[in-house]
């Protein structure tokens, strides 16, 4: 009996942060609902009707990153006026994605349209607050339409995969994706690399993989189950911009992509990579995540 109880404490201490984060995603869809109804709202989730809404969103999930990570958010200077994409690495849980999407809405009101993968869009109950977010599959077209129209997107080309099977040494696993790249050419945009500090040390998966890795390949579902939530300290840097390049047409990108060359894609991987080797201790060590909550050099 006692082994069992340590067992299901043990269970609940490493699991119950990711739950309560996904509660409290589901909570901010409720009270999405609850505005909708008694406003009676008809008007597109992204026009500024919905603002006093994703106002008070943004302010919960601020306050929560002050108390649990002590947030920071460092280089918003390095964000254009207008459209551009925003690539950056994904943690085992994007919870650091949610904290810069608030704070960039509350310092500066202004939307950042993310892209998700499609399991995402299968999970019941979240409909308002993807819209109301700005979350969107991001075709090429959908992409192109929101830069069009004057809004950063984001993506992290590691996606899920990353999320499961990166691991404290913070490798990238963008495999062969250069879409975002495409997209920038096309509409003429600069990319901005974007990294959270830690992120692998709040949030972690499972070292055996083997098994996970040949059920995500083949159902491209997360089985995985992340663990963890420890209050380490989180920063989140945002790089210099990698301006377009007018000089670099669609033909000369692939004809270097296939002679390797040159790849924006690759100057963006390259980037982030920096800010993860100038700003990461690798690997990751939670217990200097921990300490770093008492280090006041990065204010």
């Amino acid at each position: 009996m006692i082994i069992a109880l340590l067992t299901i404490s043990a269970i609940l201490v490493v699991f119950i942060v990711p739950l309560t984060i996904l509660f409290f995603i589901y909570l901010s869809n409720i009270l999405l609902l609850i505005y909708q109804r008694n406003s009676e709202v008809k008007a597109d989730p992204l026009s500024e009707v919905w603002d006093s809404a994703r106002k008070t969103i943004a302010s919960f999930w601020d306050i929560y990153a002050r108390i649990w990570h002590g947030y920071e958010l460092h280089g918003v200077e390095n964000l254009p006026e207008g459209p551009g994409i925003v690539v950056y690495y994904h943690g085992a849980i994007p919870i650091d994605y949610l904290y810069f999407l608030s704070r960039l809405f509350l310092w500066k009101k202004r939307l950042c349209l993310s892209v998700a993968d499609h399991f995402v869009f299968r999970l019941p109950g979240l409909k308002l607050l993807l819209e109301v977010t700005g979350v969107m599959p991001g075709s090429r077209e959908e992409c192109l339409v929101a830069l069009k129209n004057g809004h950063l997107v984001s993506i992290s080309p590691g996606g899920v995969r990353e999320a499961l099977f990166s691991d404290e040494s913070y490798q990238l696993m963008w495999g062969n994706r250069k879409g975002f790249a495409q997209v920038a050419l096309d509409a003429k945009v600069p990319i901005i690399p974007m990294y959270t500090q830690n992120v692998r040390e709040g949030y972690r998966t499972f070292k055996e993989r083997r098994f996970f890795r040949r059920l995500y390949e083949s159902t491209r579902l997360p089985f995985t189950p992340p663990y963890g939530g420890l209050p380490v300290k989180f920063r989140t840097y945002i790089g210099e911009p990698i301006p377009y390049d007018p000089n670099v047409t669609t033909e000369e990108l692939v004809e270097k992509v296939c002679k390797g060359d040159f790849l924006f894609s690759f100057q963006t991987k390259t980037a982030v990579q920096a800010l993860i080797s100038k700003h990461q201790t690798i690997p990751g060590s939670i217990w200097k995540a921990l300490l770093e909550r008492f280090d006041k050099r990065c204010k």
